[in-house]
């Protein structure tokens, strides 16, 4: 973080973790988004360790937003971080963030999306986004993204699609209502049209984890090509490049499939590019992603569904 204006024991960090996971149904019925495993952790989990890598621990410093399942968010936290629950239904990521106004309180505040996947083989989380905050004028908006296969597509960013973090200065928040908004309107956009947003490639592999497909490809991405088994499952069956979570039960047959915490697959049973959550609820992938070995990697506009689309 070497060349930040102010320093960065100015900066405080947000994590979105409020939205409900339309797309997810019906795992994210029981289970918040931000809660959902991958390889074994809960995203949210990840998010957190990604701001730890880069300094920012702690209630002073980071604060995560909940409303949908929220409870369930609340007690994940504990008092790793400060929390902001929202009443009735999520306010988006710009509300959300107006949400913690006299938290921020002044200072500049790195937002992240629980959902976002990231992962670069060459460098740890914290530091594989650490070039957002590198020589940052304390001034503009900043974005990480990846370059977008349509340059000139609705919804990037000088030609790049937003990959799950943004950096913005305290006079971007100050000013924001806590009214149902997003970031992408409320900010980004404007920002950009005056000339004061920038974007800051991710050289890693990035995933939304938002569709069935996507998080099925990060979970893939997590076991790199081989099975991810938590040590108080139990398999007899055949595992396959697959992500088995605790406590989960392999009697039968699964390639490519997620089991979640207590899940089974009964004797006889085969999956394939599929979530089993339980003891029968089945998500299957009718559009299963690559092979991990060659990795892809997906766009997000940002918490909750509506970002998603592309946007003007």
């Amino acid at each position: 973080m070497t060349g930040m204006v102010g320093g960065p024991t100015e900066l405080c960090a947000v994590v979105l973790a409020a939205g409900e996971g339309t797309r997810l149904r019906p795992l994210t019925e029981r289970v918040p988004k931000a809660l959902c495993p991958v390889g074994n952790v809960p995203l949210l989990d990840r998010a957190l360790a990604r701001l730890a890598g880069l300094g920012l621990a702690g209630p002073a410093r980071v604060a995560v937003n909940a409303c949908y399942l929220g409870d369930q968010v609340v007690t994940h936290v504990g008092d790793r971080a400060h929390l902001s629950v929202e009443p009735g239904d999520p306010l988006g990521t710009a509300g959300g963030v107006a949400n913690l106004r006299d938290w921020i309180d002044g200072r500049p505040v790195l937002v992240g999306n629980a959902d976002a996947y990231l992962a670069d083989p060459a460098t740890p989380p914290g530091p594989d986004v650490a070039a957002l905050l590198d020589g940052w004028d304390g001034h503009t908006v900043r974005l990480l993204g990846q370059p977008a296969a349509d340059p000139a597509a609705p919804g990037t960013f000088a030609g790049h699609s937003f990959t799950g973090f943004s950096l913005l200065p305290w006079r971007f928040v100050r000013d924001l209502r806590v009214v149902q908004s997003d970031l992408v309107h409320a900010v980004w956009r404007p920002a950009e049209s005056v000339g004061a947003l920038e974007v800051v490639p991710y050289p890693g592999t990035f995933y939304d984890t938002g569709t069935p497909a996507d998080y099925l490809a990060a979970n893939l991405h997590a076991a790199a090509g081989g099975s991810l088994v938590d040590p108080s499952a139990v398999v007899t069956g055949r595992c396959v490049e697959s992500v088995v979570g605790a406590g989960a039960r392999v009697h039968g047959d699964v390639e490519r499939t997620v089991l979640w915490p207590g899940a089974t697959v009964h004797e006889g049973e085969r999956l394939r590019d599929a979530i089993r959550a339980g003891g029968n609820l089945t998500v299957p992938v009718t559009c299963p992603p690559p092979s991990a070995s060659t990795g892809r990697k997906t766009s997000s506009m940002g918490d909750d569904a509506d970002e998603r689309r592309n946007v003007p």
